[in-house]
């Protein structure tokens, strides 16, 4: 959407786009005729599957056979949620509600003088549910108490926390907005407060009924609670590294780097084995200035910081816009301010906080089940913008896997991989379990190659061409770590259109990754590969050309182990218009199931049920963004197909390998949003009854600048009730992002 800089491309690297690797190898009339043979990733077919688990590990489950159980919910622009008959929509919470009866409830209406950190955030994204056992620790089974912990990405909306929206009153009383119109001045404290709490991750306990489904939260709980830009995180890593890491981390908060402050723009998340949560760190970078009277730091430094887009355009003297939200203007002697000024203005990196920018982009474990516990930055699992991160189907006595996609345009996939064997007697071992798996193990990036099959380089300070890359000078493996978008360049990672939330089948193993949408800058006929075949223009003009409706991509390990170096794959999903032509709409999608720029991606544990959400700009003409539900194979069940690809006057063929066509009975769609939202998020009960969904920036377009009586609001969801089985929700017309809980009204399991 446009506020995001998550299709920024900040990869200057020569490396080879997935593109130009695939186009060299389908380039030959042999290769095509391999393909078109039938000859290559139908052999994928064969590989094992998941090897039967033992006690206490999570047990391979078989696809549904039988077709969705619900009609497919119809395109929509109405500004409401729309589900299928015989399902109830409530609200769980949304931005601004209150985690205890003491602080007053969210007024809607920007008057709020607490400083956000016991109300629940914005921008609602990632989630997942945790059952409480009767030790107080995690269960894999359902209890009648559990909690359920939610991601906050953005603040594009922060205006809607104001009475009059943002603003700076130190230079000719101007309005702020994020990524728009700000001056020199400083930002109010009270604002300022309220944006940096807002981030984060809430947690709250749900109240459940006899039956142990969820009706709502529990105010005064003391499971609620927050973790936010603030909190206090624990800097974690490798044992003989860690000494070198918390070089990268030292600021003037704390000189020795072993702890940093707070969590960031947390988008798709993980949840661990163990039973723990991963808030991941996505578009943090924006949010930190260097001042026109700051001072710069070493070209190292600089390096570091322009490969991840930080403080890419200071400000000079006379600039009215800019990036971020302004935080380091407040006027205050309170580092929290200061924090967000990393130029290099004292005597080394521990008298001020040129390396604050270090200590953000990571994983970040959260035990939600103990509020006394101190979250911790994973930083041997890469230093990058987090989509989220997925893991393995656990097997006893093997290692696991860690699934992760670099949300920003021509990034990397990567895996990390324990080094220690996977052992059911963890569960619920809380952080300390994640310091056992996730600070030992081996990082890798992938590597496309031309004839379908792929690899995992393992980013290590010993490979000759990350110790010898020219572009950055690597001093150590802690350097690897916090600088792990440099070296995948330095290895020749495949380059890839803007990977967001993964997926792991449970049925066997199988990745999924969702390859959002692409441009005509990168996508052209020209430029066409077997995984990104198709370049066209959007058949009604809403959103250019290239590939403007995305595509899902999924990859087997060889011989289904977490820790293989090869894979293989082929391309699940293609979002399209189903009135677009066949060489576009690939899928064979009609009006039951047509879906454009696919984010979020989740497999139901219960049913097998491939979920899928968008956040789109391309389809929103006809309708608004959407989750389906999709019954899904396996890598190489489908056939090889050749396009015929035309736009502009140019022309080029491009093979490709497709997945099985699923049809309306196996892809259907679920659920649409109300204006301007992205839908986002999900997890369901254990018993697979009850889903909760996000619903993410409703109104998103709604202009910021103005006052409270002259927005002119793009939705004014939840308030209007629209789609809310119990009606309006909360006060005022503000939109607000929200968790949904869904259930059938017979009770039966969803979507089936």
């Amino acid at each position: 959407m446009s506020h995001r800089s998550d299709d920024l491309d900040c990869n200057s690297s020569n490396n080879e786009h997935f593109q130009q690797v695939l186009d060299r190898g389908l380039a030959s009339p042999s290769r095509r005729s391999l393909l078109r043979g039938g000859i290559g990733l139908g052999a994928v077919a064969s590989l094992p599957m998941v090897a039967g688990c033992s006690d206490g590990d999570v047990p391979t489950l078989s696809a549904p056979s039988t077709p969705l159980g619900f009609s497919a919910v119809a395109k929509s622009i109405a500004d409401q949620v729309s589900v299928p008959s015989g399902y109830t929509v409530r609200v769980l919470h949304a931005t601004g509600d209150r985690l205890d009866s003491a602080l007053p409830a969210y007024s809607n209406a920007g008057l709020e003088t607490d400083d956000w950190s016991r109300r629940v955030g914005d921008h609602h994204d990632g989630m997942d549910i945790f059952y409480v056992g009767s030790n107080g620790k995690y269960s894999r089974s359902a209890t009648m108490r559990a909690v359920l912990a939610v991601n906050h990405e953005s603040s594009a909306d922060a205006h809607f926390f104001h009475p009059k929206g943002q603003t700076s009153k130190g230079v000719n009383g101007k309005k702020f907005s994020q990524f728009g119109d700000w001056d020199l001045g400083a930002r109010p404290e009270l604002e300022a407060l309220k944006e940096i709490n807002h981030h984060g991750v809430s947690i709250v306990e749900l109240s459940l009924d006899t039956a142990g489904r969820p009706t709502g939260y529990l105010l005064d709980s003391p499971l609620n609670r927050r973790v936010t830009a603030q909190t206090v995180c624990r800097i974690a890593g490798p044992a003989a590294h860690l000494n070198d890491i918390k070089q990268f981390m030292a600021t003037k908060y704390d000189p020795t780097g072993g702890s940093a402050r707070g969590t960031l723009n947390n988008c798709g998340h993980g949840i661990t084995p163990w039973g723990t949560y991963l808030g991941c760190e996505e578009n943090w970078a924006v949010y930190f200035q260097i001042p026109t009277t700051g001072k710069a730091a070493d070209t190292k430094l600089t390096a570091s910081r322009a490969r991840y887009g930080v403080a890419r355009a200071p400000l000079s003297a006379t600039a009215t816009a800019g990036t971020g939200q302004g935080w380091h203007t407040v006027s205050s002697s309170d580092d929290r301010f200061a924090r967000w000024n990393v130029s290099a203005d004292g005597a080394n990196a521990a008298a001020d906080f040129r390396n604050e920018p270090n200590t953000f982009g990571y994983n970040v474990e959260i035990d939600p089940l103990d509020p006394t516990s101190t979250p911790a930055k994973r930083v041997a699992m890469g230093r990058f913008a987090h989509e989220g991160a997925w893991f393995s189907l656990p097997q006893a006595g093997k290692p696991l896997a860690v699934y992760m996609g670099c949300d920003s345009r021509n990034e990397y996939i990567y895996k990390f991989v324990t080094a220690q064997n996977w052992s059911a007697s963890d569960i619920g071992g809380g952080m300390a379990a994640g310091d056992k798996y996730l600070n030992e193990g081996k990082l890798y990036v992938a590597k496309f190659n031309s004839d379908g099959s792929g690899e995992w380089i393992e980013l290590d300070i010993n490979n000759p061409m990350i110790k010898g890359y020219s572009a950055y000078s690597f001093t150590n493996q802690a350097d690897v770590y916090v600088n792990a978008r440099h070296a995948a360049d330095a290895v020749g990672a495949t380059k890839m259109d803007r990977p967001e939330w993964g997926a792991v089948n449970p049925a066997n193993g199988d990745v999924y990754f969702t390859l959002t949408n692409n441009s005509s800058a990168n996508r052209t006929p020209a430029t066409v590969n077997a995984a990104n075949p198709r370049s066209y223009a959007d058949p009604d003009g809403n959103k250019g050309s290239g590939n403007p409706n995305g595509h899902i991509i999924r990859f087997a390990e060889e011989g289904a182990a977490a820790n293989a170096i090869k894979f293989r794959w082929d391309i699940f999903l293609f979002g399209a218009e189903e009135d677009s032509v066949g060489n576009v709409n690939l899928s064979g999608l009609t009006a039951a199931n047509s879906f454009s720029s696919p984010d979020g991606l989740w497999f139901s544990p219960s049913t097998g049920i491939c979920w899928i959400q968008t956040d789109d700009g391309a389809f929103t003409d006809e309708t608004n963004c959407m989750l389906l539900a999709a019954i899904p194979g396996q890598v190489g069940d489908g056939r090889n197909i050749v396009i015929d690809n035309e736009l502009s006057g140019a022309r080029g063929q491009q093979a490709t390998f497709i997945g099985a066509a699923l049809g309306e009975a196996r892809l259907r769609r679920f659920l649409t949003g109300p204006k301007g939202c992205e839908v986002t998020g999900i997890t369901e009960t254990a018993d697979g009854k009850t889903i909760f969904v996000n619903i993410q920036h409703p109104g998103e377009n709604t202009p910021a600048i103005g006052t409270a009586a002259d927005f002119a609001y793009q939705s004014v969801w939840p308030t209007n009730g629209g789609g809310i089985t119990a009606g309006a929700y909360g006060p005022g017309k503000r939109p607000r992002s929200a968790t949904l809980i869904i259930s059938r009204t017979d009770g039966g399991k969803i979507g089936l």
